[in-house]
């Protein structure tokens, strides 16, 4: 991992993309700082699973689930897998 400042990045940043693929994510910083992370997705999943991971909608989601259960609106572990086994079932 390497850290650089943003006017550092701005001024030259096909030479930083270049090795983001070898030296992995990149800090980016402004005013010490620091304000992005750039990296390569390994694979169409993992760019999948990175932007999702950031996605305000599915936080919000999460969020709502989250306090569906501690409220006691949730489904037991064993209703959920059963629920996900007959959903299964029905797409075969």
């Amino acid at each position: 991992m390497k850290t650089a400042e943003l006017p550092d990045v701005q001024s030259d940043l096909g030479h930083y993309i270049n090795q983001i693929a070898t030296d992995g994510p990149l800090v980016i910083t402004q005013n010490g700082r620091v304000v992005a992370v750039v990296l390569a997705p390994v694979d169409d999943d993992d760019l999948e699973r990175l932007l999702l991971a950031r996605s305000p909608d599915l936080q919000t989601l999460l969020d709502q689930s989250r306090q569906s259960i501690a409220a006691g609106h949730g489904l037991t572990r064993e209703t959920f897998w059963e629920a996900v086994s007959q959903q299964q079932n029905e797409e075969d």
